[in-house]
């Protein structure tokens, strides 16, 4: 028989998360204030909690999936919340992107309690969740890493531990980095394709296999030429993942100023009410082709 595990957070990627998990045979228990998104995964199979805490009752595992730390800790620590339902040892995998020195902080006050802390954020997105190809970076003690690895091993297909506590936040904040300037740059690329005339569409193939090529410019330049927006993920959220990157980059004294512009045209976007919409809708930043300079 499968081992129970809880699922805390059952938002886009948390319902995505926990969707895989379940039709690879997991034996899940979920808990969301929302009971819309609790019901998608009852839905499919799960047993719904009416708190954090009943979630976390005989679990060997508990998933957090939420979208800032402060949310985190009130999921864990408060009342209702894991810690009052976990039983010792219990194995606290936060897949959320939050700020490493607070995942530090709650480790900590995870360990005082007796329950084990990993942090495992995640790059992939929903479409990776989907087929259990994420990619999860980890902090936390060895032995724990690898038991959140094989309770996450039908969700992710690369899992890295990057050492202690709070080791993965920062490498998730790197990947924020990298991956919020390479939309960034094929969004601008494809604006400069499209002004002068190129097939933005077909640029990907022409680059296959080049050094301009990457995963962002297979699937991205397409969908930015077909203004294709469907949600997978969301352009406040890579606000927050750059303010993070930003915090830490003053606390290391790090300069970084492609880093800061291109935070800022997120705020911009966030700003003009785009927010909620996927990197997709970066192309909003962008003039239409001027076609009548080439005629």
């Amino acid at each position: 028989m499968s081992r129970r595990i809880a699922l805390i957070g059952a938002g886009a990627m948390g319902g995505a998360i926990g969707a895989r998990l379940l039709a690879t045979g997991t034996q899940l228990v979920v808990f969301d204030l929302d009971p819309e998104k609790r019901g998608a995964l009852v839905a499919q199979g799960a047993t719904e909690a009416s708190s954090a805490a009943e979630a976390a009752r005989g679990a060997h595992a508990v998933i957090l999936s939420l979208n800032a730390a402060r949310i985190v800790r009130a999921a864990v620590f408060a009342p209702g919340g894991v810690a009052e339902g976990a039983a010792p040892g219990t194995l606290l995998i936060d897949m959320s992107s939050i700020d490493p020195e607070a995942t530090k902080a709650l480790a900590s006050d995870a360990a005082e309690r007796g329950l084990r802390w990993v942090d495992s954020p995640l790059s992939g997105g929903i479409p990776k969740a989907a087929i259990g190809q994420l990619t999860l970076m980890q902090g936390g003690a060895e032995a724990d890493v690898a038991d959140a690895q094989d309770v996450l091993a039908q969700v992710a297909s690369n899992q890295t531990r990057m050492g202690g506590p709070g080791t993965g936040q920062t490498t998730k904040l790197i990947n924020q980095v990298l991956c919020g300037l390479g939309f960034l740059a094929v969004a601008e690329a494809t604006a400069l394709a499209e002004a002068a005339g190129v097939d933005a569409k077909m640029v990907p193939q022409a680059l296959r296999g080049g050094r301009a090529d990457s995963a962002l410019l297979q699937e991205y330049m397409p969908r930015f030429a077909a203004r294709d927006y469907r949600r997978t993920g969301r352009i406040d959220n890579m606000v927050k993942d750059l303010n993070g990157a930003q915090d830490l980059a003053r606390l290391t004294h790090t300069a970084m100023p492609l880093t800061a512009l291109c935070a800022e045209i997120h705020r911009m976007l966030t700003a003009a009410g785009l927010g909620g919409e996927d990197q997709a809708a970066l192309m909003e930043f962008f003039k239409g082709p001027n076609k009548e300079l080439f005629e």
